[in-house]
């Protein structure tokens, strides 16, 4: 055999290894800016959680108690919630409309804006409207950095890139772990009130919005879209087929084609962010309660919380990136089912049953593998249930109105912590919401090996 042919028949296997070898610049620049705005996001997300004992120990005066802590900070975090389903619904349509990337960077805009102004909150409620606003880009930054990364990449690479997408949400909690671990010393030693300086650090996003406007490009298959929009529009053409690209409504993702992939998908994305903002997002919480009993210091709980999280995360970042290959496997049905039974069978062990800080710092990376990881399977999944006209908008919808649902997951962990008298008890009651993406996996259909509707 010649050298030409052992190269010709290496080649296959090699692109096969290094798939990313074949990527373009652009691509590249695409899954670049989705990432870094979904770790900013996550970031911005997470330091709220990290600081939420102190700022409303803060503001509601220092002798406010657990039960007033845990019920003020349900309630913005509800709030906050709310506005993520809002926001990620709306700009998810204008995503449909105006563009991924346009609509990508304006997302990034208002979520690093509202988190740096949070920090001049001078009461509860006000914290609670700046963390709304706040939560309206959150929300948006997924719905179009989704689809943008979905439509500029192949079918056969596209679970890949978007379990790598996806893995961006842990490294921003590692980000939003670091600036509690340098910020909260620092503005201590110079007499600034801590919480404020960590969210203040949240406004830098913004910086890189300006970048993503410039660099990133619309994917072709929405340009398309968009062509065929406007030529029908300028032809003035009425018929059933122009209608359905120029008016972009929610109705549309509730016609019977696509009703029940809708509420399937709705209900799945509720299952799991219930579960991790009722269950995972108490986790700081968790740590102080466990801490406190050894009268522990303020500085060394904080920093525990930020090894917590790193901890968490750890395992985070394995479960998004392993999402994508296990769903090109097994499916898309039978993934999203391993990964609700393990947040089942963990959340309500580690919480109920953990009471030493050394054994959870262990256990944490198993149980974010699994209620973390999980959230890499709504890119895949999502955008294989709609056409390209409708892909952000349905994402959006179903990825964000679920948490309007959810919204009742920190309100209930909250008045739960009132009434079992821990955040152990609390979490264990509500990480039950698994059995509902469970079940609801009955009604939905399996996308495994099929291209992105067009």
């Amino acid at each position: 055999m010649n050298n030409n042919n052992l190269r010709y028949e290496l080649s296959p296997k090699k692109k096969a290894k290094f798939w990313f070898s074949v990527i373009t610049r652009q691509q590249w620049l695409v899954l670049l800016a989705a990432w870094i705005g979904w770790v900013f996001d996550s970031m911005d997300s997470t330091i709220y959680a990290m600081v939420m004992p102190s700022s409303l120990r803060d503001l509601l005066g220092h002798a406010a108690s657990k039960a007033d802590i845990a019920s003020r900070g349900g309630i913005i975090l509800a709030i906050f919630l709310v506005g993520w389903a809002i926001g990620g619904t709306l700009f998810g349509t204008l995503a449909d409309y105006f563009g991924r990337s346009r609509t990508l960077a304006i997302s990034i805009l208002v979520y690093a804006v509202f988190t740096g102004v949070a920090a001049l909150s001078q009461s509860w409620e006000q914290l609670a409207f700046f963390r709304f606003l706040t939560a309206l880009g959150i929300g948006g930054e997924w719905a179009a950095g989704s689809a943008l990364v979905a439509e500029s990449f192949p079918d056969k690479y596209r679970t890949k890139v978007l379990s790598i997408m996806q893995s961006a949400w842990g490294a921003g909690f590692f980000l939003a772990a670091l600036v509690n671990l340098l910020i909260v010393p620092l503005a201590s030693a110079h007499q600034f009130t801590p919480w404020r300086a960590v969210l203040m650090i949240g406004i830098f996003p913004a910086l890189f919005a300006a970048y993503v406007r410039e660099k990133v490009n619309e994917p072709e298959k929405w340009l398309i879209i968009k062509r065929e929009r406007e030529n029908l529009k300028l032809s003035g053409t009425t018929s059933a087929v122009s209608k359905h690209l120029t008016v972009l409504t929610l109705k549309q993702i509730f016609w019977p084609k696509l009703r029940r992939d809708t509420i399937v998908g709705t209900l799945l994305a509720f299952s799991a962010t219930f579960g991790l903002w009722a269950v995972t997002n108490w986790t700081p919480t968790f740590v102080e309660e466990l801490l406190r009993v050894h009268q522990t210091s303020e500085y060394i709980i904080s920093n525990y919380k930020s090894y917590a999280i790193m901890a968490l995360n750890t395992g985070a970042i394995l479960g998004y990136v392993m999402f994508g290959p296990l769903a090109d496997r097994i499916g898309r049905k039978k993934a999203f089912l391993f990964f609700f039974l393990g947040s089942l069978l963990l959340a309500p062990y580690i919480f109920y049953n953990v009471t030493n800080y050394s054994t959870l710092l262990l256990l944490l990376p198993v149980l974010g593998f699994f209620n973390n990881g999980i959230f890499s399977g709504f890119p895949i999944y999502l955008a294989e249930l709609y056409p390209t006209r409708l892909r952000a908008t349905g994402q959006g919808f179903c990825f964000n109105f679920g948490r309007i649902l959810a919204a009742t997951g920190p309100l209930l962990t909250g008045f739960l912590v009132s009434s079992l008298g821990s955040y152990a008890k609390a979490v264990t009651v509500v990480s039950m919401i698994y059995f509902v993406g469970i079940i609801t996996l009955f009604w939905a259909k399996e996308t495994k090996g099929k291209p992105l509707p067009d």
